[in-house]
């Protein structure tokens, strides 16, 4: 690139980190510097890392790190060797993947038994929406739910989590907790907060869409397909909605029907329409 061209980068909006999620996903089993993307988008690389970290939530690196881990983990799942998973997804050797930990802080053996003996603990407060369960891993929040009973939340973890070794711990979660409280009583318009979970490639981009969705607003099923480049994917988007495993932290609540009807939403189609409510 010229030096008069260098001079005059547009400045970075949510447009152009799309096309950059768009290049990271069709080039993710490739080496990617940061100085290729910036010029990619024509931006410098110290503004388009700011930028992008910001509207997505992770870098450009975390970014394509995420899909391979997709890739990988629907390898596994699929029965794949992981020899086989591991270079499918664009690891170099398995080295990288101990390296990266595509599978959640997890290796691949332990994640593909169901995560035994990994630590996962929950607490259970009160809320706007009725019982509020918030779990997490020692690397971030895995699951919240919601619901009217703490027997039956206690045991939808279980089984979202059925090798894992589960217990209360409220002392250590209150900050989360409480970040997801005051967002609830509307003092808190952007959940910032770390994730462990387990998801594909498409998932993911689902889900940091939905996070780039500002508060009060809301998007359609389709408009979530075409802005992230698979317009014909509306099914696979609504699933994706509907299996994300983090309510509120990842806003599946924003997104509507064509007609801005609320259609489904898994924790009850009142909590739906109380949450765009408070949020509007």
């Amino acid at each position: 690139m010229s030096a008069a061209a260098a001079a005059i980068k547009t400045p970075l909006g949510m447009d152009q980190v799309r096309k950059a999620c768009a290049f990271i996903q069709q080039h993710a089993d490739a080496p990617i510097t940061l100085a290729r993307l910036a010029e990619y988008v024509n931006a410098s690389p110290y503004h388009f890392q700011r930028v992008f970290t910001r509207l997505v939530g992770i870098s450009p690196r975390a970014y394509q790190d995420a899909l391979r881990a997709g890739r990988f983990r629907r390898g596994l799942r699929e029965g794949v060797p992981v020899t086989g998973a591991l270079y499918d997804a664009g690891y170099g050797s398995s080295s990288r993947v101990y390296e990266r930990q595509p599978t959640g802080g997890m290796t691949p053996a332990v994640y593909k038994r169901g995560a035994r003996g990994v630590e996962v603990t929950y607490a259970i407060a009160d809320s706007p929406l009725g019982r509020l369960l918030v779990a997490a891993t020692p690397k971030g929040i895995c699951s919240v739910k919601l619901g009217d009973r703490d027997q039956t939340l206690e045991r939808e973890l279980r089984q979202e989590f059925p090798a894992a070794s589960i217990t209360p711990n409220r002392t250590d979660l209150a900050r989360w907790v409480n970040a997801i409280l005051t967002y609830l009583n509307g003092r808190r318009p952007h959940l910032d907060l770390p994730l462990d979970i387990q998801a594909t490639a498409f998932q993911w981009k689902v889900w940091r869409y939905l996070q780039s969705i500002p508060y009060g607003e809301t998007r359609a099923y389709s408009q979530v397909a075409r802005d992230i480049g698979r317009p014909s994917a509306v099914r696979a988007v609504a699933r994706a909605c509907a299996t994300n495993p983090t309510c509120l932290v990842i806003p599946c609540h924003r997104v509507v029907g064509k007609d801005g009807s609320l259609t489904g939403y898994r924790w009850g189609v009142e909590r739906k329409k109380k949450l765009l409510s408070n949020e509007k």
